[in-house]
């Protein structure tokens, strides 16, 4: 393989490892700031016992989160030189604010709150974990905001000495119509992980009769915002894929092999294509769903693949203006697959826990243990979704991705780097469940000396 297969390979492989971190981060850090609230206002040990060992969970998965999006970051300079020389006036401004104050926010109370535990007061040590919570949402938006340039370029001109985009306007980035809508979706994915991570580690020990007063109130929890998340995911994709047909047709197209253009359109539920992707053989479809879904009318026009190559073309120059049809639609469909599935787990398991007999199904909470790994599944196809529909456009509209790459690195060098990133990724990967596993294997025991690590001091 070239070089720039080669580089898109190991973005690809980084990035997805990385985000296996992200949502779970912004989704635990909340619901363990929720689990320290309850406690502060009913005093119940339970609660406190349970926030200090879904934070120890918490701890891992962010110190794994940080260490590889560092290696993330490099890439940029490493193997897509072009790509940072074209966006760094844009790209410096969202990522600079994310590190100087979201970054500084999370690591910096992070740190409070983990080693001031009984050494400030209990208000002022719960709003450490909130201001943790608030750091991470807001690494989200400006992350996401630099992501969404990419997907939807505003708020710059085009520098014909330089060849560069220039930024004319910080806000009109951060009010972005694709921010808008993507960071909502993000949340409610993250919600939806660290509620579902909760409900699972529950159900491991429930299946075991293990410290079941703490962790019939930890799933009790887990579920209530595992399905405020589903239907977060849900309203927000909705809107996302409104946003996303305006603006990047190819993609609505390609994600569900609609090939011409068509008025009441219909959602494909299976399909079979050429390998190739540019003919359909099979289609298994719903009436006019489609159309809703993208224009919010019954008999609403979306365009077919064949119509926004012949527009693109039009616009940007012969060329071949289409994605991988079978990654695209499959992607697609794992994900909105998977959302609906776990929206219906969250459903059931709300069910029995106001039946009072959530402890007693063995065959919900032995459904939960594995279902943890579903979240992880539905963000990674949602995120190879977004980039890989965007293709052949690293920036959409303005940057293919051919020229991103960096023109002095050779096919080897990315090789050997890929080999050598997949091989820690792996090691660290390893290690990070070893870890993981154990924590949860100990549960929420009561710790030595923990009677006095109840913060004494109060307002």
């Amino acid at each position: 393989m070239d070089a720039l297969t080669l580089a898109r390979w190991q973005f690809g492989i980084t990035t997805v490892y990385h985000f296996l971190f992200v949502p779970l981060t912004i989704g635990l850090i909340f619901l363990v700031a929720v689990m320290q609230t309850l406690w502060l206002r009913t005093r119940l040990p339970e609660y406190l016992r349970m926030t200090r060992f879904f934070g120890r969970l918490f701890l891992i998965n962010f110190a794994m989160g940080v260490a590889t999006g560092i290696v993330q970051e490099f890439q940029f300079g490493m193997n897509w030189s072009g790509y940072s020389r074209f966006v760094g006036d844009i790209f410096g401004a969202p990522l600079a604010v994310e590190g100087l104050l979201a970054f500084f926010l999370e690591s910096t109370f992070v740190g409070l709150w983990v080693f001031s535990w009984g050494r400030i007061p209990e208000g002022l040590h719960l709003a450490c974990i909130w201001i943790v919570a608030l750091g991470t949402n807001l690494s989200a938006i400006f992350i996401l905001a630099a992501n969404s340039w990419m997907q939807h370029p505003v708020g710059y001109h085009l520098n014909s000495a330089t060849g560069r985009a220039e930024m004319t306007d910080f806000f009109a980035i951060l009010a972005n119509p694709t921010l808008l809508v993507t960071y909502p979706h993000t949340a409610m994915a993250s919600l939806l992980t660290g509620s579902l991570f909760v409900v699972g580690v529950s159900a491991y020990h429930l299946l075991r009769s293990n410290q079941v007063a703490i962790f019939r109130r930890a799933a009790t929890l887990g579920l209530v915002f595992a399905l405020i998340g589903s239907f977060g995911v849900v309203l927000s994709g909705h809107a996302q894929a409104q946003v996303m047909t305006q603006q990047q047709p190819m993609k609505m197209a390609a994600a569900e092999a609609l090939y011409r253009t068509k008025q009441g359109a219909e959602f494909s539920l299976f399909a079979i294509g050429t390998p190739d992707g540019r003919h359909l053989l099979l289609n298994m479809a719903v009436p006019n769903v489609l159309s809703v879904l993208a224009t919010n009318t019954w008999n609403g026009a979306v365009k077919g693949i064949e119509d926004v190559q012949t527009a693109e073309q039009a616009a940007y120059g012969p060329g071949d203006y289409l994605p991988i049809v079978p990654v695209t639609y499959w992607t697609f469909r794992i994900m909105v697959g998977l959302g609906f599935a776990l929206a219906a787990f969250a459903i059931w398991g709300l069910v029995l826990a106001r039946r009072g007999t959530l402890i007693q199904s063995a065959w919900f909470n032995r459904l939960a243990v594995p279902a943890v790994l579903l979240p992880f599944l539905a963000n990674t196809a949602g995120w190879i979704f977004t980039e890989m529909g965007r293709q052949p456009w690293v920036v959409y509209g303005l940057l293919p991705t051919f020229r991103g790459i960096s023109i002095s690195v050779s096919a080897l060098e990315v090789a050997l780097t890929l080999a050598g990133f997949t091989a820690v990724y792996g090691l660290l990967a390893v290690v990070t469940g070893w870890l993981m596993m154990r924590q949860v294997q100990e549960g929420a025991s009561e710790e030595p000396g923990e009677p006095e690590i109840v913060p004494v001091l109060a307002y």
